[in-house]
This record gives C-alpha cells, sequence and structure tokens, in this order.
C-alpha cells in the first residue's frame, strides 16, 4: 500500500474512530449505574467491579498488548481489539445479571488494552515526521475527549427511551465503522526483527500493574488505612520492580528501559502521567458539582463539561503553532500556566456562582490541559521508532493509565476528607456516603439549610481539589522552565525508518 499524504490522513480519520469508542466508554458507565443497581439488583460491590474489573483489564494487559502488536502486526491486533470491544459491548448490554456483566466488562478491558496504545503506535508509525505526528496526536486526542461528554449526552437520550442495555450498544455501530475504515485505510506495520516476547515478564508486568491498580481502586472505596490495599500496593510495586530489573538483563525486553534515557520519552512521558493524575480527578470531580449543586442530570451535566471539551479542541491549533514557534519548553510553560491559572479560578467557586463562571475556568483549563497533553505526548513519541512503536506506546498509556488510577484514588481521598470535616454534624450515613446521597436526604426532608450545607462542604472540598491540582501543575512549570533545553531536542536517532516496517496490505 502507498502512504500518500491523503492516505495517512484518511487513516487517522479511521484510528480517530478507534479513540472516540475508548472516550464514550470512559464515561457512559457512570450515568447508568443506579438503574443497574435497580434492574440488575446488583449490590454496590457489583456496581464498584462494573469499574474495577474493566480497569484491572486494561491495566494488566497494555504492556504485552504492545509487545505482541510490534511482532505479529500492529494492524492485525487493532482490528482484532476492535472486534472484541465490539462483541464485549454487546455481551454487557445482554448480560442477564451482575456477574455477566463484570465478567463481560473485563473483557472490555482486553480490547481496550490493545486500542489504547495501538492507536497511538500505529500513528507513530505513518507519521514519522513531528510537525505532522504532532498535529495527528492532537486530532487524534480530541475524538478521545469528545467521546467523554458524549458518553454521557447519548448515554442519558438512551436511558429515557429504551433499557438501561442501550447505553452499551452505542459502541456496536461506530465499531463496526471503525472495522471497515481501519481495514481499507491503515497500512500494517510490525517490527523488521521478529523479536519473541518473554512470557515470564509478561507475568510480571501484569500482575504487578493490577495488583497496583487495585490497590489504589480499594483506597479510593474504602480508605487510606485499609491494609488490603497497601498489601496490594507494596507487593504490586515490589513484582514491577523485580520486572524492570530483570528487563535489563533481556536481550528481548517487554519494554525497553532505554528509552528513559532519552530525555524526550522520559520528560514527555512524566508529563503526561502528571497531567493524568489531575485530568482523572477533575473528570471525577466536576460532574459531580453539576448534579449535586447545579442539580442537572447526567445529560444535563455532559453538556455542561463541553466548554473543557471546546478548550481541548483550541489547544490542537495552539500547540502545535507554539511549538514550531518556540519549541517544547515554551509550549508547555504556557500550558502549565494556563493550567495553574483555569484551576485557581474553578478552586474560587461557591454555591450561588453562575454557571457561566464554570464555563469561563473550564475553557482556560481546558486549553491549558490539551497545550499540555499534545506537546507531552508528541515529545515522547519523538523517541519511538518504527521497532518499537507499538511497546514504547504501550508503555506510556499504561503510565498514564497508572496516573490517572492512582490521581482518582489521592485526589478523591483529599476531597473526602475535607467534605466529611465541613460536614459537622451531618456527617453520618447517606449524607457521609457522598453528596448526591446527602442532596437527596435534605431534598427529602424540605430542609434548605441542611441542603445548602451539604452543597457548601461539597464546593469546598471541589476547591480543595483544584487548589491541590494547581499547585501539582505550578510545580511541574516550574520543573520544565529549570530541566528542559529552550530548543526542541532532536528525536532519538531510528535504528529503522518507519517506511521499511510497512507492509503492503
Amino acid at each position: 500500500m502507498e502512504l500518500t499524504s491523503n492516505r495517512r490522513w484518511l487513516a487517522l480519520a479511521a484510528i480517530c474512530l478507534t479513540s472516540l469508542v475508548i472516550g464514550l466508554d470512559t464515561t457512559v458507565l457512570n450515568i447508568a449505574l443506579p438503574t443497574l443497581a435497580g434492574d440488575l439488583h446488583a449490590s454496590t460491590s457489583a456496581l464498584q467491579w462494573f469499574t474495577s474489573g474493566y480497569t484491572l483489564a486494561l491495566a494488566a494487559l497494555m504492556l504485552p498488548m504492545g509487545a505482541y502488536a510490534d511482532r505479529f502486526g500492529r494492524k492485525r491486533f487493532l482490528l482484532g481489539s476492535l472486534v472484541v470491544f465490539g462483541a464485549a459491548s454487546a455481551w454487557c448490554a445482554y448480560a442477564g445479571g451482575p456477574g455477566q456483566l463484570i465478567a463481560a466488562r473485563v473483557a472490555l478491558g482486553v480490547g481496550a488494552a490493545a486500542l489504547m496504545p495501538l492507536t497511538l503506535a500505529v500513528i507513530s508509525v505513518i507519521f514519522p515526521e513531528p510537525v505532522e505526528r504532532r498535529r495527528a496526536i492532537g486530532i487524534n486526542m480530541t475524538g478521545v475527549a469528545l467521546g467523554m461528554p458524549l458518553g454521557p449526552l447519548l448515554g442519558g437520550w438512551m436511558l429515557e427511551h429504551f433499557w438501561w442495555g442501550s447505553v452499551f450498544l452505542i459502541n456496536v455501530p461506530v465499531v463496526v465503522l471503525a472495522l471497515a475504515a481501519v481495514t481499507v485505510l491503515v497500512p500494517e506495520s510490525r517490527s523488521a526483527v521478529r523479536r519473541s516476547v518473554h512470557l515470564p515478564s509478561v507475568v510480571l508486568s501484569s500482575a504487578g500493574l493490577a495488583s497496583l491498580t487495585y490497590g489504589f481502586i480499594r483506597i479510593g472505596e474504602t480508605s487510606w488505612g485499609n491494609l488490603v490495599s497497601w498489601a496490594c500496593i507494596t507487593g504490586g510495586a515490589l513484582v514491577l520492580a523485580i520486572f524492570v530489573r530483570w528487563q535489563r538483563g533481556l536481550q528481548h525486553p517487554l519494554i525497553d528501559m532505554s528509552l528513559f534515557a532519552n530525555p524526550a520519552f522520559r520528560w514527555g512521558t512524566v508529563y503526561s502521567v502528571i497531567l493524568s493524575f489531575a485530568m482523572f480527578g477533575i473528570f471525577f470531580s466536576v460532574p459531580q458539582y453539576f448534579q449535586a449543586v447545579l442539580g442537572v442530570d447526567s445529560f444535563g451535566s455532559g453538556l455542561r463539561m463541553l466548554p473543557m471539551i471546546g478548550g481541548i479542541l483550541v489547544a490542537t491549533r495552539l500547540a502545535d503553532r507554539l511549538t514550531t514557534r518556540g519549541g517544547v519548553r515554551t509550549t508547555l510553560m504556557v500550558g502549565f500556566a494556563l493550567v495553574v491559572a483555569g484551576m485557581s479560578l474553578g478552586a474560587f467557586t461557591q454555591v450561588g456562582t453562575s454557571y457561566a463562571y464554570t464555563a469561563a475556568w473550564l475553557v482556560v483549563m481546558g486549553v491549558g490541559m490539551g497545550i499540555v497533553m499534545l506537546a507531552a505526548m508528541g515529545w515522547a513519541t519523538s523517541a519511538l521508532d518504527a521497532e518499537r512503536s507499538g511497546s514504547g506506546a504501550a508503555l506510556l498509556s499504561a503510565l498514564r493509565q497508572a496516573g490517572g488510577t492512582i490521581g482518582i484514588a489521592v485526589l478523591g481521598t483529599v476531597q473526602a476528607t475535607r467534605y466529611h470535616s465541613e460536614l459537622g454534624s451531618l456527617d453520618h450515613g447517606p449524607v457521609h456516603d457522598s453528596v448526591t446521597g446527602g442532596v437527596s436526604v435534605a431534598q427529602r426532608l424540605g430542609d434548605p439549610a441542611m441542603l445548602h450545607q451539604v452543597q457548601s462542604a461539597f464546593v469546598s472540598s471541589m476547591g480543595v481539589l483544584l487548589w491541590v491540582c494547581a499547585a501539582i501543575a505550578a510545580v511541574s512549570f516550574v520543573i520544565v522552565r529549570v530541566t528542559t533545553r529552550r530548543t526542541t531536542p532532536a528525536p532519538l536517532e531510528t535504528t529503522t525508518d518507519a517506511a521499511e516496517s510497512l507492509h503492503a496490505v
């Protein structure tokens, strides 16, 4: 297949469809949980596992999926993962009980574990030129960002008109379109050297990442004093330490540790992980504010997140121009400065604050996040040649996912601590469990004073979360200024030209 310029961009459109699916699935489950609790008679534990099963499969399999794709063909694995993802979505829709739905969500995580890194890996191969690659990554990440608010919007409409399983069927037509587009437009690529995949490394990495992720999930659900959680985190960290040490002595490691010797990959990954940490926390907190304080439903919550998505869309235009004119250092500094500004403005939100104010700081924060995300990921992927784009992209994706999971646990705990302290004598029962429960109790009792205290406690807790995230972004700004050179570092010299790894379909 001749990879002309037009075909590259058409192939990118096909890849964006897969990213849209990932974005949709990230948020669509949340709005269906109350309905699932009633229709499937699902316990609180089952509801938690609907999310955790997906997250654990994603964490455990991302690294090996990237390595196997490098060996056997990235397009082949991309198509296979789309089939798994589509079939698992249909299984979710027609699950007969909580156990079946948990199993289907795990299968969905298996499909996503390949989709997430392979979209980035294929882009790294078909766009070897740095400027085009940054632009392509920006467009692709926009697909993910658009899917996030579309999940509640489409899901809310579906739940109003159809049964609960319809929210999972949203994925199916998009998957079918993506399958057709990827088949026709995306060229096959694989490593020129047929490296074997070290199975003990697969086991160690999967076990370590799954244990670490599960530990932080449990902390988010319980508390920082939970011994089982810390046992999982400690065990996972030890297993991963053994895994990393083992990789250094292997002829064909699952992850190439030499990537971290390249400043572009090392620092690009660090800033991507930091952003994921903060971003997942924001997506966890702000929709709750919309529903519990502004009083909108899931559909309305999705609509009110659009200014942030609009900011990310603006960033896709700004980031490329900033990087071309000022280099990565300037671009990252501008991005983190905007993130600090947006989050600081958001931290001043009160119960009576108008949505116009919220929309304004969401736009500023979205522009900043988008600039950092595109600059950092474009910088990191500049170190990936065609030989290791799959495993390198999987490593970047796995670390970003881990950062996001830890972010939800850490920031969620910070917010919960402030929320409980602000509740005072109301800190018990459903009010203690969540702001949604507290608002429901206050409305049922017809107690406006109680309602105001619950909402004020939550807004105060969201403010603390935003201040913490702003501080992290401010520290990142300083690190960029001190450690990053003024000009964009040259990409790592590739051992094999990207074109050599493209095979005719």
